[in-house]
């Protein structure tokens, strides 16, 4: 008897459902906030398309203009949603963001990768990685080869330069810094990555990273899902790392294990780890005016503004 294409293989409820036809059912509607220009907004917004071919595209964010133009530090922020759901344009990136780059006075790039399982792991670590490659091209008076972005080539400074994300884009954003560590970009240095709530590979097989990367083994000897095994680890990128963790996080223990193995890894830098007590996974993004929300955004301006 021949399968139902439709059948649920995986459910997570509420937020989608992975069906065996390999596409997935996002519950609940889909809500997108605008970029806006507006010159009087503490925070603007605009989105740039880096990949006609694919469709990768980026918002960046920088603070109410001021004359004459100060370099400000740089953050790469890699959204979350399992691989599977989320934008940029998402109102509790989009907001978190915002709020970054106000309390923080940076300019912000999110990536907008093309999502599982229609788009197969690891198609969203290689969109972020063209997304990246982009931005480091613009260390670059000219703008590099994809000309200037006056956002980034008037505001960035290049030298020190964050990357980052929550859950799932906590991992893409520990695989971007080590192939930036690998590769190298003159005039570009990442300073520092902060990883929240990040979802990470553990003793037991992951079921959801499993049925989106069926070649991988979804546990902690897959470099890309526990990057301490990852050869080129020496190599990484920033000097410190930032983990924020959350007491009831069913990803909780995954991330501290990756916080220990990078730790005793062949790379050099400082790592450190803050946990927030009675909390879930990314609770941070759904109840932003809680101290322990409030703490998280300041740890992370601390970040930027003393590394």
């Amino acid at each position: 008897m021949a399968s139902d294409p439709k059948e649920i293989v995986l459910d997570l409820s509420p937020f989608f459902r992975l069906l065996r036809d390999g596409t997935c059912q996002r519950i609940g509607p889909a809500q997108f906030l605008p970029p806006s220009d507006d010159p009087n907004a503490a925070v603007r917004s605009k989105d740039v398309t880096v990949d006609a071919e694919t469709g990768v595209s980026v918002r960046i964010f920088a603070p109410r203009r001021r004359d004459p133009p100060q370099k400000l530090p740089l953050v790469v922020y890699i959204h979350g949603g399992a691989f599977c759901v989320g934008s940029v344009a998402s109102p509790v990136f989009h907001n978190f963001i915002s709020n970054l780059v106000e309390k923080a006075n940076v300019v912000a790039v999110a990536v907008e990768y093309r999502l599982a399982p229609e788009n197969p792991l690891p198609i969203p670590f290689d969109d972020s990685w063209t997304a990246f490659q982009w931005i480091a091209s613009h260390a670059a008076a000219d703008g590099g080869g994809g000309g200037p972005e006056p956002w980034l080539n008037d505001h960035a400074d290049f030298r020190r330069v964050f990357v980052g994300g929550e859950s799932a884009g906590a991992t893409i954003a520990n695989d971007v810094a080590i192939r930036a560590g690998v590769r190298g970009f003159a005039g570009v240095e990442i300073v520092g990555l902060f990883l929240v709530h990040p979802f990470f590979g553990g003793k037991e097989e992951d079921k959801l990273y499993k049925s989106l990367c069926p070649t991988s083994s979804a546990r902690d000897d897959d470099p890309r899902l526990y990057p301490a095994v990852d050869p080129r680890i020496g190599q990484m990128a920033g000097r410190r790392v930032v983990f924020l963790v959350a007491e009831k996080d069913f990803l909780r223990e995954r991330g501290k294990g990756y916080y220990e193995g990078l730790k005793k890894s062949a790379w050099a830098g400082e790592a450190e780890i803050m946990e927030s007590e009675g909390v879930g996974h990314c609770f941070h993004l759904f109840d932003t005016t809680s101290d322990k929300a409030v703490a998280i955004t300041h740890r992370l301006v601390e970040l930027f503004n003393t590394c």
